[in-house]
């Protein structure tokens, strides 16, 4: 049985370059009634999240969180947040073309969602309420269940399936 040494030097195969909020809303439809009714039934939480990713020429992508939370309580809004978290990722020449769409729609998200999860906390304890904090996302799963929907290659194609210049 043969080892190797371990050198140290392990490229990572793919980089975050920036990471930004392209889009954030918060709205609080009713918050006298919210914020003087005692109220003590639990709120219906309901979070839906998406991943997408658009080729921006080369090996650079623009990979997109897209999440919604809409909160309600005895069928009335206590409130709505969406927030679009992206982050422009360059993928390792190493990559192979196969193994590319996998990376970005699994690993991509997986290092987004702290700082989105983050924001969102923020919003909703700006906005009056507890923090939110979301339970980790398996974004294996949701990259099999999106694929599922929606086949779509990445190569040379944003989320929406078109061709890109």
């Amino acid at each position: 049985m043969t080892t190797e040494p371990n050198t140290g030097t392990h490229t990572l195969p793919l980089t975050i370059h920036a990471q930004y909020i392209k889009d954030l809303s918060f709205e609080n439809p009713s918050p006298i009634a919210v914020f003087t009714t005692e109220n003590n039934v639990q709120p219906n939480i309901s979070v839906g999240i998406q991943a997408k990713a658009e080729n921006l020429g080369g090996r650079n992508f623009e990979v997109v969180l897209d999440i919604r939370i809409d909160a309600t309580r005895e069928k009335a809004p206590l409130f709505v947040t969406e927030l679009s978290y992206a982050g422009i990722i360059s993928l390792a020449d190493s990559v192979k073309e196969q193994d590319a769409a996998s990376l970005l729609m699994i690993e991509g998200p997986r290092l987004l969602f702290p700082f989105a999860r983050n924001i969102l906390a923020d919003v909703t304890r700006n906005g009056g309420f507890p923090p939110l904090m979301l339970a980790p996302v398996d974004f294996a799963a949701l990259y099999e269940q999106q694929k599922k929907q929606e086949p779509q290659e990445l190569n040379g194609k944003d989320s929406k399936g078109n061709s890109k210049k």
